[in-house]
């Protein structure tokens, strides 16, 4: 039975204490992207998440407007990118930014505010295609306006991996001095951490 008072107190909580939801994320697989051919992996990368993203802003607003509560942003997650680098011919940092800057155009395509998942896991050690896209990941984030990279440089069963918190220290520097005219933004899409 619905309760009155309970249908207030949620009012009174959108009205004047801003209850929203804060986001809601899209998780999409890029296994099947891979490829050894860049322009080939970009292009898979590409339509899979317009294919399967297409209807995520259209149904968060539906939702919005069923509950009558804000869904402030609408987000998409997608594997680990170092993945897909580790599985190109000759990988270097100008095919990671290829990459970030397709992500870029998946995610807007579809109209979200954010696209995560320029991501390495680095706890255990580095692959070379995780060396190389955690090399990209200043002028990437630069270069694109809704990409979001994040670094994991540790755990409770692996340790931390030092060489990997060293690295990242001078990335988040690069990638602020990048962005010095809109006050190092790349760094607030940038996150380093430990999953224990």
């Amino acid at each position: 039975m619905v309760n009155t008072k309970d249908i207030l107190e949620t009012i009174k909580m959108i009205q004047e204490e801003n209850l929203d939801i804060r986001t809601i994320t899209m998780g999409i697989s890029l296994l099947d992207c891979i490829d050894s051919d860049i322009d080939k992996a970009c292009q898979k990368v590409y339509d899979k998440i317009v294919r399967y993203a297409k209807d995520l802003v259209p149904v968060c607003e539906q939702i919005e407007k069923e509950l009558g509560i804000p869904i402030i942003n609408k987000r998409i997650s997608v594997t680990p990118v170092a993945t897909l680098v580790d599985a190109l011919e000759n990988p270097d940092k100008e095919k990671c930014i290829k990459i970030a800057k397709t992500l870029d155009k998946a995610a807007k395509a579809v109209g979200v505010n954010f696209i995560g998942g320029y991501s390495a896991l680095v706890h255990k050690g580095f692959t070379n295609g995780e060396r190389i896209l955690i090399e990209s990941i200043p002028e990437a984030l630069a270069s694109t306006d809704i990409v979001c990279s994040s670094v994991n440089i540790g755990s409770t069963r692996a340790g931390i991996n030092m060489d990997a918190v060293k690295r990242m220290g001078e990335i988040v520097k690069e990638a602020a001095e990048l962005t010095k005219d809109s006050h190092g933004f790349a760094c607030a899409k940038l996150v380093v951490f430990c999953n224990a």
